[in-house]
């Protein structure tokens, strides 16, 4: 059973990464796929709806045509060579269970037939950590927005596949939803920028602290 329990209108931390660390965003097809399972998967289906009789499926034959309320609200991405990050708020009761499980089946059908695979693509079921202060919900949509830039692959505000650019105003995206609860909490975006070239500095130097104490003891261990 899971330990996190998701509550509505609460904050959360949802990631994971390829099985064995592979590679599960190859090109920006895939990229995109992820990002459209993202939106696709985010109302409550017609599926969903108890249907008493075909003669009632009929008379609700308008929901096939129009969104659904949706079930989370997505406030901050970033998808990584080998792993995701999301910040969700859940808006229905059980959205964010339904919803990674959509994107996740949906995703891991589309690249096993895409790239002539089979089994399980991600380390399991999603993690969750629930973000329970403020202070914790706005680094962590920095360290999100920040993410790849952390890792060393690309610049951050020239990254396609994370929501920083919407941050910044420099792009309209209408997966992430409102981000005003963040950016409220600064004087402009320039200033958020800030804060986020902050972030990065500040995890990449835990990063390279980190791997110099393993080295380190690798070598205690050798000798």
């Amino acid at each position: 059973m899971r330990k996190v329990q998701f509550i509505n209108d609460q904050y959360y931390h949802i990631y994971n990464r390829g099985v064995d660390e592979r590679q599960i965003f190859m090109g920006k097809k895939d990229h995109f796929k992820f990002l459209k399972n993202l939106g696709d998967f985010n109302n409550e289906s017609f599926y969903e709806q108890r249907v008493k009789s075909v003669s009632e499926s009929f008379k609700k034959l308008s929901f096939f045509l129009k969104k659904l309320p949706k079930i989370v609200e997505i406030v901050a991405y970033s998808l990584n060579p080998n792993h995701y990050h999301l910040i969700l708020k859940q808006l229905k009761e059980s959205g964010i269970t339904n919803f990674m499980h959509k994107v996740g089946t949906s995703y891991t059908n589309y690249f096993n037939k895409k790239y002539e695979r089979s089994g399980a693509l991600f380390q399991g079921p999603f993690r969750a950590i629930h973000i329970d202060n403020n202070d914790y919900l706005i680094w962590l949509s920095g360290y999100l927005n920040g993410n790849i830039e952390i890792h060393g692959t690309a610049k951050a505000e020239s990254y396609k596949w994370s929501s920083f650019r919407k941050f910044l105003r420099l792009e309209e995206n209408e997966i992430v939803g409102d981000i005003d609860i963040i950016l409220s909490q600064f004087r402009n975006s320039k200033e958020y920028k800030n804060f986020v070239r902050t972030v990065i500095q500040e995890s990449r130097e835990r990063k390279d602290l980190e791997r110099y104490l393993l080295e380190k003891l690798k070598k205690e261990l050798r000798s």
